[in-house]
């Protein structure tokens, strides 16, 4: 990947590895005290006699956690201009304490719009260590479509 990645580069069905995050114990309190205050993420005696049999994660702090990776691992290396929209997200799995969630996005498709931008529309994935699919969402980000004095042959 060049140093900074342009819609142009992008390809449908290019995958990137956005590494994994550790999920604590003391962030799912933190946050969900703060964010969604569900006795499931804030109290871990009532946690422990839910169906679940213990404190799980705020599915928005999974798909935090989500975006924080793709920042740190390709929307920081990227001409992303800003969010477009965020569709069909998918909890498939409790996110316990000490999880290690492994994140991946794919890229669906690339339009290049006639304002010198692109909507790339892709698909992420969190998975644990077990291989369980925690977490699918499918967005649209608003992209610069071309490096400025022409492109760079390498694609994604």
């Amino acid at each position: 990947m060049s140093a900074v990645l342009y819609a142009e580069e992008l390809r449908p069905g290019a995958v990137f590895d956005l590494g994994s995050a550790k999920v604590s114990r003391e962030e799912i309190l933190d946050f969900g005290r703060r964010f969604d205050p569900l006795p499931l993420h804030t109290d871990e005696d009532a946690a422990a006699e839910s169906r679940f049999g213990g404190l799980i994660a705020s599915g928005f702090h999974t798909l935090a956690v989500l975006q924080r990776l793709a920042v740190d691992m390709l929307f920081s290396h990227a001409a992303v201009i800003a969010g477009r929209e965020m569709g069909s997200i998918r909890m498939r799995a409790p996110v316990r304490p000490e999880d290690v969630l492994h994140g991946s996005m794919e890229i669906v498709d690339v339009h290049a719009r006639n304002d010198g931008t692109a909507v790339v529309h892709s698909r992420g994935t969190l998975t644990n260590d077990s291989g369980a699919v925690v977490l699918e969402i499918e967005g649209k980000t608003l992209w610069e479509h071309r490096r400025p004095g022409g492109t760079e042959n390498g694609a994604a």
